[in-house]
């Protein structure tokens, strides 16, 4: 199998993050699972047949055409490794293809939503409230992931120049830059950190120090953006999708976005254009007499 020296060479060599070699490991272990119900135990005995019957056998059971995908995705990279390191001859994904998914456009909260988010009482007044608050406006100015605002340091946080600096997939490091106003509200809430909270360096941490777990700040996100919006997903990550929105409805450059997001290819921000051509599809339809 090989499985411990291919997370192995995710960890190490590759440097992916801990949530996608839990990913990998998961994918493997489901497959070798069905490979050993079905009657097979070695490399050498497995082919395309045996993984076309498991991902058909997925798809008959309801999962989604995105999550095979990514199990494919998977296999092939696990694959890729394994001839590298010589243990298989023979791939047999060349002989696999990927079944289509539906696009979808990404889910992001509407301009006014956001603008009432921090103009009316939706946060708690106190210190957490503030720093709730925070994470909100940070996300939203910034556009950064989940686990780049967990890992934020006060260090990262370049006030002299408006930039800060996180650490995104494959520890890839990315300077974010922000407006003076912005700087200004960071300011106010550093001030603001009570004592017992300064233990540690990140910028978001508990009483002990220690960072916020992501599953607190995915609830806090999920709170807040029910008091403004009825959309169904309420994450950080859709208001990565809102910031990215917002900022190409305003005319900025697709590559600068990029950049900021820390995308390795354009085509994963592209995906945002889609969103400004409903927006005008929708004004043709309000404003054209014809339409």
């Amino acid at each position: 199998m090989h499985l411990q020296e291919f997370i192995d060479y995710l960890s190490y060599q590759k440097r992916f993050s801990a949530h996608s070699i839990t990913a990998y490991r998961k994918d493997l272990e489901t497959f070798w699972e069905y490979a050993n119900k079905e009657g097979y135990t070695a490399l050498n005995e497995l082919n395309h047949l045996v993984i076309r019957s498991w991902l058909v056998s997925m798809m008959e059971s309801g999962i989604e055409a995105r999550s095979v995908n990514r199990k494919i995705s998977t296999l092939k990279s696990y694959y890729k490794f394994l001839i590298r390191e010589g243990k298989v001859e023979i791939n047999p994904m060349s002989k696999i293809i990927s079944p289509k998914t539906a696009k979808k456009l990404p889910v992001f909260v509407d301009k006014t939503h956001m603008e009432n988010l921090f103009n009316f009482e939706v946060f708690e007044p106190g210190f957490e409230g503030h720093r709730n608050r925070m994470i909100m406006l940070l996300f939203y100015q910034t556009g950064m992931r989940l686990s780049e605002l967990t890992g934020l340091k006060k260090t990262d946080i370049d006030f002299s120049n408006c930039q800060l600096k996180v650490l995104g997939k494959r520890n890839k490091e990315r300077i974010i830059p922000f407006t003076l106003n912005f700087k200004k509200e960071i300011e106010d809430y550093i001030q603001a950190i009570p004592p017992e909270y300064t233990a540690g360096t990140y910028l978001f941490a508990q009483k002990n120090g220690k960072k916020l777990y992501p599953k607190q700040v995915y609830n806090l996100v999920n709170a807040a953006l029910s008091h403004v919006t009825t959309i169904h997903k309420k994450s950080p990550h859709v208001l990565r999708h809102t910031f990215a929105t917002h900022m190409l409805n305003n005319g900025a450059d697709l590559n600068a976005i990029k950049e900021i997001l820390g995308h390795a290819n354009l085509s994963a921000t592209q995906v945002y254009t889609h969103n400004s051509i409903e927006k005008l599809k929708n004004v043709h339809k309000q404003a054209h007499p014809k339409a």
